[in-house]
């Protein structure tokens, strides 16, 4: 198994710390606003890559952050204070409101929620004892009831985003009065002042941490100084990942994570240049989760982000998400007919060669995610299997339940376990499959009579109705089999 180590910039083998048990620490959001559709890409990218790990055999520990404090803006300003303040509300019901969103979102995406989502703000008292550390081994300072990490100190800073010190901008571009030894210092605890509300008790004063210092303490509190894998999105890498190893490896006096896994971002078209740019919500040019899955299925939002690799940048447009709900689709109808044919055929194996096609689609799907889960390839691998399912089940060849329940079998690992794709309910817009299905049939059924009762007119009638609705009907020997047109 292979990953592409952002720390090294190669292809590496994957060799966990523990044999069969991998740790792995994703960067959160914070939550302030909505989550948007970049997010979505970076998180999905990590369900694929967790959901694979375990089909793996792998015992996978995930522990992804929600960060309510600390993020501060360029100005300084905490993002969950400025948010709450234009709602005219307090910080924590801001944080509620948008944590519960988030989760919403990646439930509706199917996006598998991580073993532990910790909260800066309850892992305070850990971020404080950190710092203590990095004071007491000399790779930090107090001034004025603020900390700052001495980054002259580390010898190795920089060395994830190979950016060398004196090539560094600010990151709080205010160094007035900050008594900052160097511009590239970055905060761990700040003070607070008299009408901030998010405050604690610490060795310095009352103030409230910084935003890298919670990553550093909760990933060490639950998955060690030393874990395997640390994802998160490319334009984290500074000044935010940098900034954790640094101060990690001088707290742990250990190696932080071995692989670092970075996800490219997703870009809209710039209206006016025509070129792409990030979608951020600085920009204002996001579109929420939640707007997306109005327009689009769930598994349509997922095809889309998972036919790019998860490193690479991609761009967002209404063409580009009518391909994947075409692709999406193509998987779909196989799977639906395969389901279908399953409730009427014989007992038995009939068809069984097909089960060395399906051996074949499991180890090239192997091959291909052990390559830096290479999702792309991986729905390529499905495609070609799709392919050859709709050639088995449109010929003449008897088939089996027990070569067609192989089939889905195949289906549900693959597309499903693995890549969110195709769960085994068959999930609609709706999230209620089963009772759209049932009354597609029911109208086949009544179709069915019609057309038995020499009723044409009201038998095209009910096809054009269900045409109308994207749903086309097939009428074959052993039946009338419906899919999404």
């Amino acid at each position: 198994m292979q990953i592409f180590n952002v720390l090294g910039r190669e292809k590496q083998t994957f060799t966990p710390i523990h044999e069969g048990r991998v740790g792995m620490y994703v960067c959160g959001p914070t939550v302030y606003e909505h989550s948007h559709l970049g997010h979505a890409k970076t998180y999905v990218s990590f369900d694929v890559v967790a959901r694979y790990l375990r089909y793996r055999g792998f015992d996978l520990l995930y522990v992804q952050n929600i960060t309510d404090v600390g993020h501060l803006r360029a100005n300084e300003e905490d993002r969950v204070l400025v948010r709450a303040a234009q709602l005219n509300a307090k910080p924590m019901q801001v944080v509620e409101t948008y944590t519960r969103s988030y989760f919403e979102d990646m439930d509706a995406l199917g996006v598998q929620r991580p073993d532990i989502s910790p909260r800066a703000s309850g892992h305070v008292p850990e971020q404080i004892e950190m710092i203590e550390a990095l004071i007491a081994k000399g790779h930090a300072y107090a001034v004025d009831g603020n900390v700052y990490f001495d980054v002259l100190s580390d010898d190795d800073y920089g060395k994830l985003s190979n950016r060398r010190v004196e090539e560094q901008q600010d990151e709080s571009r205010d160094l007035i009065g900050s008594g900052k030894r160097h511009p590239v210092d970055f905060a761990l605890w700040k003070k607070a002042e008299p009408e901030h509300i998010l405050r604690w008790n610490s060795p310095w004063g009352v103030g409230f941490p910084g935003w890298h210092i919670e990553c550093s303490a909760m990933a060490h509190k639950y998955l060690g100084a030393n874990f395997d894998i640390h994802g998160g999105g490319i334009d984290n890498i500074y000044p935010h990942n940098e900034n954790e190893i640094a101060q990690s490896e001088c707290a742990n006096d250990a190696a932080f994570a071995n692989y670092w896994m970075l996800t490219g971002s997703l870009n809209v078209l710039d209206p006016d240049e025509g070129i792409p740019v990030k979608m951020s919500k600085s920009l204002g040019n996001y579109i929420t989760i939640k707007d997306a899955l109005q327009d689009y299925r769930p598994q349509e939002l997922r095809y889309f982000i998972l036919t790019s690799h998860y490193s690479n940048p991609v761009v967002y447009s209404d063409e580009a998400l009518a391909s994947a709900k075409s692709g999406w689709e193509r998987l779909m109808n196989a799977l639906r007919l395969v389901r279908q044919q399953m409730n009427s055929a014989p007992q038995g194996d009939a068809g069984a060669g097909f089960r060395e096609r399906l051996g074949q689609a499991r180890e090239d799907f192997g091959k291909v995610m052990d390559d830096d889960f290479n999702s792309p390839r991986g729905i390529a691998v499905l495609q070609d299997l799709t392919r050859d399912v709709n050639i088995l089940l449109n010929s003449e060849t008897e088939v089996g339940l027990d070569t067609l329940a192989a089939i889905n079998d195949t289906y549900d690992a693959l597309g499903g376990d693995v890549l969110g794709l195709a769960p085994a309910a068959d999930q609609s817009a709706s999230g209620d499959s089963q009772r759209e299905a049932a009354l597609i049939d029911m109208l086949i059924a009544m179709r069915a009579q019609a057309r038995a009762d020499r009723d044409y007119a009201r038998s095209d009638e009910i096809r054009d109705q269900l045409a109308a609705l994207g749903i086309s009907l097939e009428d074959r020997a052993d039946g009338t089999i419906w899919k999404l047109s």
